[in-house]
């Protein structure tokens, strides 16, 4: 069934299962606090720039994490792989699922989650108003990559990729 509908009108449930129908990647952002290491499940993350390196990924400003990742000067944006679903499921409900993982430190402190896809270690770099998100812009420091099958997202879940 094909709806088409003024978002403004129909409510943020329909718009967010519009937008539900593009399928991301997901990540985990980690970011060092005064309390210990913090991490947030997220799907809007994009690359912005090839030269300079930049990313961007956009935290809600309703979630209680928000104002840890937006006073990080450093954090990491990790590409998780099917294996780590549990690990992502962990971190959507709470930003301290670590000791379900291997994890390290960078040099500047930044948490880093192993046996992940893709791992950006990044500045932020700019901060821009999103409405109900915000729009964090940051230029990538070191990435590492590896081979794997991704965990994806479509229509509020989780799953995997099949070639056509």
């Amino acid at each position: 069934m094909t709806q088409n509908f003024d978002p403004a009108k129909a409510g943020s449930r329909a718009f967010r299962d519009a937008l539900g129908r593009f399928g991301t990647g997901v990540t985990v952002v980690t970011c060092m606090t005064p309390t210990g290491p913090l991490g947030i499940t997220a799907n809007s993350f994009s690359s912005v720039s090839l030269d300079p390196p930049l990313v961007l990924w956009a935290p809600a400003k309703s979630s209680s994490r928000y104002p840890f990742f937006m006073a990080a000067d450093r954090f990491a944006i990790h590409v998780m792989g099917t294996a780590q679903f549990d690990l992502c499921t962990g971190f959507a409900r709470s930003g301290d699922a670590f000791d379900r993982t291997d994890w390290t430190t960078n040099a500047s402190g930044v948490p880093l989650i192993e046996d992940c896809l893709a791992r950006f270690e990044c500045r932020q770099v700019a901060a821009h108003d999103g409405g109900d998100h915000a729009i964090v812009v940051a230029h990538v420091e070191r990435a590492m990559a590896r081979d794997g099958a991704p965990l994806l997202f479509h229509a509020g879940r989780y799953g995997s990729f099949a070639p056509t």
